[in-house]
This record gives structure tokens, sequence and C-alpha cells, in this order.
């Protein structure tokens, strides 16, 4: 058993690739907490699409894909911000004009150069095996910068993920936040290229939170959970592609995926269970009912006819 958890260590790609699992777990839990309570899951997917798009000017430019990317990530997530100011175009709009114009580009200048390299392969599906410890040192900042962000706004952030109107009313810059927010969820997208791709970063960033959230009404304990979740699919996701011989990205989002889903389903027993226990089944004559108790409190009932009450 400890042969299984060892032999993975003994290459030095397999440990950049955990430390970064775990880095981008971190990530992943934190951002994807606020994602889901806001109802935004379509932004990390949009601007996953959008960086692409930055990344092929990149690659074309002869420009660093991940700087590219980033800047071009950056500029997408503060022009949707800035078209849903004007409250006339809602932010799924302004998301999926913003984001597909720039994924389009993307596939646009691809065709006309018509060649694909490695390089915008990994962007597109990831390549976490590849990380590097100049990439190790990249993402750590870029989670370090979020958790002291999310540390110092915590309130702030809460308050509007919550009640927007309210926070504004209460003096919160309401696009002021958001725009942080923004900022750190592109830059986040952006380290996390590297380690899932495109295709991979939304599902990422959704599924451990929403898993969490199954879990716990606690905002918390949410938080907490949705990072362990996080990371733990990821350093999982990375043994289990090791040894299955399949992508990493692809191996920790199905992984995180079958957690989600087995919560899923515990959470549809126990509803069923507690519905059962609540229910009380009588008779009186040929007359069955049902009655749910809603607590473990005396019950008292009548049935009325024409003749008597029965409790």
């Amino acid at each position: 058993m400890i042969e299984f958890f060892i032999t993975p260590l003994k290459y030095e790609f397999i440990v950049h690739g955990i430390i970064a699992g775990a880095l981008i777990g971190i990530l992943c839990g934190i951002i994807g907490v606020y994602i889901v309570l806001r109802g935004m899951s379509y932004i990390g997917h949009g601007l996953s699409h959008a960086a692409f798009g930055g990344a092929v000017i990149g690659y074309i430019s002869s420009v660093n894909l991940y700087i590219a990317a980033g800047i071009w990530g950056l500029l997408s997530a503060l022009l949707i911000n800035l078209i849903t100011r004007g409250k006339k175009i809602k932010a799924d709009a302004a998301i999926g004009i913003v984001t597909t114009a720039s994924f389009a580009l993307g596939v646009a200048l691809i065709s006309r150069i018509r060649r694909f390299t490695k390089n915008l392969e990994a962007v597109l599906f990831g390549n976490i095996l590849g990380v590097t410890t100049e990439d190790l040192l990249i993402i750590g900042a870029v989670t370090l910068i979020v958790i002291i962000v999310f540390f110092f706004l915590y309130k702030q952030m809460l308050f509007v993920t919550f009640d927007p109107e309210s926070a504004s009313v209460y003096g919160i810059r309401v696009n002021w936040i958001d725009t942080i927010f923004s900022t750190l969820l592109a830059a986040s997208i952006i380290v996390s290229l590297q380690v899932l791709g495109v295709t991979l970063i939304a599902a990422a960033i959704i599924i451990p939170a929403s898993t969490a959230r199954l879990l716990t009404n606690n905002f918390h304990k949410m938080f907490i959970l949705s990072i362990i979740i996080s990371i733990f699919t990821s350093i999982a996701g990375i043994y289990a592609s090791f040894y299955l011989n399949a992508a990493s990205g692809a191996t920790i989002v199905l992984l995180g995926a079958a957690i989600f889903t087995i919560v899923l389903i515990q959470n549809y027993i126990h509803r069923k269970i507690l519905e059962h226990e609540h229910e009380h089944v009588h008779s009186h004559g040929d007359i069955i009912h049902h009655h749910k108790h809603l607590d473990k409190e005396e019950h008292r009932h009548e049935h009325e006819d024409k003749n008597s009450s029965l409790e």
C-alpha cells in the first residue's frame, strides 16, 4: 500500500503535478464557492474560452502564451463588467458575447495559420505533468494573492454575494468588488490553463463547490469543504491518471464528478428516509390517512365528518 503512494513520487514531473494540483485545488475551492452561490457558473466557462483567444494571439505574435491569455482574459472580464453596468444587458448575455467572440477569434486564427502546436494543445486540454518550477512559482503567487484578498475582503464579498442591493446601500462599492472578483477569477483561470486546459477549468471550479453545497448549508463549512474536496480530487486524480495512463486533467474532473454524484445520491436517499420517518399512516375504518410529521413532538389531528370527530 505504501508503495502505491511512493512510486509516483519518484518522478519529478509527478511531484510538480501534485504541488500544482494542490495549489489549483485551493484556488478552485475558494473561487468556486462564490461562483456557485452567486449563480455565475457560466462565467468560469466563458472566461476560460476567452483566454484561449488570447493564447492564440500570443502564439502568433511570439508573446508568452500565458501572459497573452492573462491580459486577454482580464480585459474580457473587465469588458463584461462594463457592459453589464448599464443594466440593459444581463450578465449571461454579456459573457456569451465577449467570450464566444474571443474563442471564435482563436479558432479563426488557427485556421489561418493551419498548424496546431503542443503549446496550444496544452492550453485546450491541459498538461499538468508538464508543469515547471517557474509555473509552480506563478501558481503559488496567484494562490497567495487570492487568499490575502479574500481574507481582507471576506465580509464585503459575503455581503455582495448574498445581497448586492443592500450592500450598495450600506456603502460597499459593489462594482469595485465585482471588478476585483473578476480579476482574481481571470488570474486563477490563466494559471490553471497549464494544469486543466480551457475545456476543463469551469468544471474544476464548479464541481467541488457544488458538492460542498450539498453537504452543508453553512457558508463557512462550505468554504472549507470546497477547498478540501478540490485538493483531494486534484491529488487523487493525478495518482489515478498515473496508474490508469489517462489524461490528468480529465481524470481530476471525472473524479470530482463521481464524488458529486455519490453525494447527490446520498442526499436523495437521506431525504427520502426522513420523509418516510415523518410520515404517519393509520386508518379509520376503510379510510387510510397519510400525515407527514414535521417534528418529533406530539402530533394531533382531527378527521371531521357529519357525525363525529376523531383525534
